[in-house]
């Protein structure tokens, strides 16, 4: 039973939203850590970094992750746009999520921050796999 569920859950699709999930951070990390050196206000540094990680993320969720090979430019855009919003959303739901555990709950930052990432990191690939790159059903000839 327990086999099934991990073969189920465990696949390439998953695999690889988990390792280009770690690659984004790493970009974020990096355009932050690039923009502070060059004397970039912390502010400014944390909205480019997102911006440049939500798109790389774009990228490499819709062409490996997911495998949606459509680019029309309608299409694509509205993927895009997709994407974008939801990231946003559970940017809120994590700013949201911290402050009910710190806060309210007077839980350890850093334990909550973890628990967080987890319920962030299922939010975002539900919403991906759910609403964003869903797959299309064949149009009839």
């Amino acid at each position: 039973m327990i086999r099934k569920i991990w073969d189920k859950v465990m696949n390439r699709e998953v695999i690889s939203y988990l390792i280009f999930g770690v690659l984004t951070t790493l970009v974020n990390w990096v355009v932050y850590w690039f923009m502070v050196k060059a004397g970039i206000d912390y502010r400014a540094a944390t909205a480019a970094a997102w911006v440049v990680s939500v798109l790389f993320a774009f990228i490499v969720n819709k062409i490996f992750v997911f495998q949606s090979y459509d680019l029309h430019l309608s299409f694509v855009m509205k993927e895009i746009l997709s994407f974008t919003a939801c990231r946003a959303a559970s940017g809120v739901m994590e700013m949201v999520l911290m402050v009910i555990m710190v806060s309210w709950l007077k839980m350890d930052e850093y334990v909550s921050k973890i628990l967080v990432s987890v319920v962030v990191v299922i939010a975002n690939y539900g919403f991906s796999k759910a609403f964003i790159f869903r797959k299309r059903k064949e149009e009839p000839l």
